[in-house]
């Protein structure tokens, strides 16, 4: 029984693999060009200017954060996409009537939505390497907070997908709230340096310990504590897991 749960995972995460990676140029390409453009922005011509922060460069800085910001808009939007459209074509209704438990159909679409994040993390990794050095203080941190971070994004993507209308209410979510969230998650300046009563504000958006996280693992420093950021990812991933779960369960948006 295990495998064939197995192989209709393989399956799942094959065809979401398949699909991202035959459209190459509009998955992978645009999300590198688009960091190459902040790398050389914010980084070269006003990094330059700004000087250092928390006794890094500012583009050293910045890089993690940046690395983080192209994981979590692909993870998400991957997932968000593809669910939706296997759910306007009618095809997730085969999936829910075959005998395979729902966790292995979240499971496969997630997976999808993280191996993306990754692949674009890394190609955006590789591709900051031209503008400043990486220096690398604890590999496990990195690897960790990558991983659990596309799982929250790509979670989040398949609950925005369940819900969502038509093609326009994929776009809702990363415009009105991740881009606000992300743009306020300490990517481009430490939350130290802003007053207290706003680093208590900034302190309940999530992404703020996500990308402190990744941070550390770079740089050695952070404006949070790790152990409250992976807390705070480790609660999202199990939190957004049941709601995924049990949406998926009833059949909520997904059932005619």
């Amino acid at each position: 029984m295990y495998q064939i749960y197995w192989t209709a995972f393989v399956s799942l995460l094959s065809k979401e693999v398949t699909r991202f990676t035959r459209i190459w140029v509009q998955t992978l390409v645009p999300p590198v060009i688009t960091m190459c453009l902040y790398f050389i922005i914010f980084g070269n011509l006003i990094g330059s200017r700004i000087g250092q922060m928390n006794g890094f460069s500012y583009m050293e800085y910045i890089v993690p954060g940046l690395i983080m910001m192209s994981v979590i808009t692909n993870s998400y939007s991957n997932v968000a996409s593809s669910f939706f459209s296997a759910k306007m074509q009618k095809n997730i209704e085969e999936l829910l009537v075959a005998p395979v438990p729902n966790y292995v159909i979240i499971a496969g679409y997630v997976m999808g939505g993280v191996t993306r994040g990754l692949l674009v993390g890394a190609l955006v990794t590789f591709v900051s390497l031209f503008f400043v050095h990486l220096n690398v203080e604890h590999w496990g941190v990195i690897f960790m907070t990558v991983f659990m971070t596309s799982i929250v994004f790509s979670l989040g993507g398949l609950i925005n997908a369940v819900f969502a209308k038509t093609f326009d209410d994929i776009s809702i979510v990363p415009t009105f709230v991740l881009t606000p969230l992300t743009y306020l998650g300490g990517v481009f300046y430490s939350i130290s340096l802003l007053p207290e009563f706003w680093q208590g504000v900034s302190k309940i958006n999530p992404i703020v310990y996500m990308v402190n996280a990744f941070r550390y693992g770079f740089l050695g420093v952070s404006d949070v504590g790790i152990v409250t950021s992976f807390s705070v990812l480790s609660v999202f991933v199990v939190v957004l897991y049941c709601v995924a779960h049990y949406l998926v369960t009833k059949g909520k948006g997904l059932r005619s």
